[in-house]
């Protein structure tokens, strides 16, 4: 993510300075700051001979989140391959170093994703055609991963997360009917990671990227900017070129299931990150939206929908 700035180079340079020193395209650099917004890392802008980066340094923490640094890597480069992702400079393995391009431009927040659908609908469509990626992401799979971690740590979740799983079945056996797109996907498309440049929309950060159904990414940039119902159906109209109905309703479940899965991620996140961010509320929050909505009409409506064509 490339937000606002934030101060403290000299902190910087103490911290990470023998790190940045490996790599040879920012050794005579001039400039380190901090950029805001990283959940899983930390995020610094180089200016070097003239040349700006992003160096996204990670702990091994992360392991837990199911990040694997070498596929994020091969990802982010098939990204630049199409042209919507970050060009990738170096990588330093098992040190938790990606350096890339920096992409000078607006970093977009929820109403930017609201009044600019069609065109977010378009980059996506353009990650979507990369080579196939060299992972793959099932937030199914994932879910029961974080699942086995919180309670084999004894880590904090919601009291009531459990009495949702009947739920979770009935919504996988919905989606099974229709063949899904299997496409390669950033998994992790919150308003911060699209960066317009007055031309087009970039897509960064692919720490979570895989392989995945296309309905789930577009269902989850849906979701993770909070738009309201007719937003849904506009992105994913912009999508397909058409109206259709069961992407509609396989959009809305994939959100629903992305938001049942980022709960434990949230998690994980609040009893072993040292990044000041209240996780714990973070995943309340989503656990809150994703019961009300495995209780409500549309779940029932759309579970049906997405199995009809």
């Amino acid at each position: 993510m490339y937000p606002e700035l934030m101060s403290g180079a000299t902190e910087l340079e103490s911290t990470f300075g023998a790190l940045l020193d490996q790599v040879s395209l920012v050794k005579n650099r001039t400039s380190v700051i901090e950029l805001s917004g990283g959940l899983t890392n930390r995020n610094l802008a180089i200016e070097s001979d003239g040349t700006k980066y992003v160096a996204r340094i990670s702990s091994n923490s992360s392991d837990l989140l199911n990040i694997n640094r070498e596929d994020e890597y091969k990802n982010t480069i098939l990204a630049a391959e199409v042209g919507i992702g970050a060009t990738v400079h170096d990588y330093l393995p098992g040190q938790g170093l990606l350096l890339i391009s920096y992409i000078n431009g607006k970093t977009f927040g929820a109403e930017d994703i609201a009044n600019n659908l069609p065109r977010v609908a378009k980059s996506v469509r353009t990650l979507h055609s990369a080579k196939p990626f060299v992972s793959d992401f099932n937030m199914f799979t994932l879910q029961k991963r974080y699942l086995d971690i919180v309670q084999s740590n004894n880590f904090i979740y919601p009291d009531k997360y459990l009495d949702y799983e009947g739920h979770i079945a009935d919504l996988k056996k919905a989606l099974s009917v229709l063949p899904s797109e299997i496409v390669p996907c950033n998994n992790d498309l919150l308003p911060g990671n699209f960066i317009d440049d007055g031309e087009k929309i970039w897509l960064i950060d692919y720490e979570y990227s895989g392989n995945n159904d296309a309905c789930f990414e577009l269902g989850n940039i849906w979701a993770e900017a909070f738009l309201e119902y007719d937003a849904l159906v506009e992105l994913i109209d912009s999508y397909y070129g058409a109206h259709r109905p069961e992407k509609i309703a396989r959009a809305w479940l994939q959100s629903l299931m992305a938001k049942y899965g980022w709960t434990l991620w949230a998690a994980i996140q609040a009893s072993i990150s040292d990044i000041d961010f209240d996780f714990r509320a973070w995943g309340g929050e989503k656990f809150d939206l994703a019961q009300s909505q495995f209780t409500s009409d549309l779940f029932k409506k759309s579970l049906v929908a997405a199995a009809t064509k």
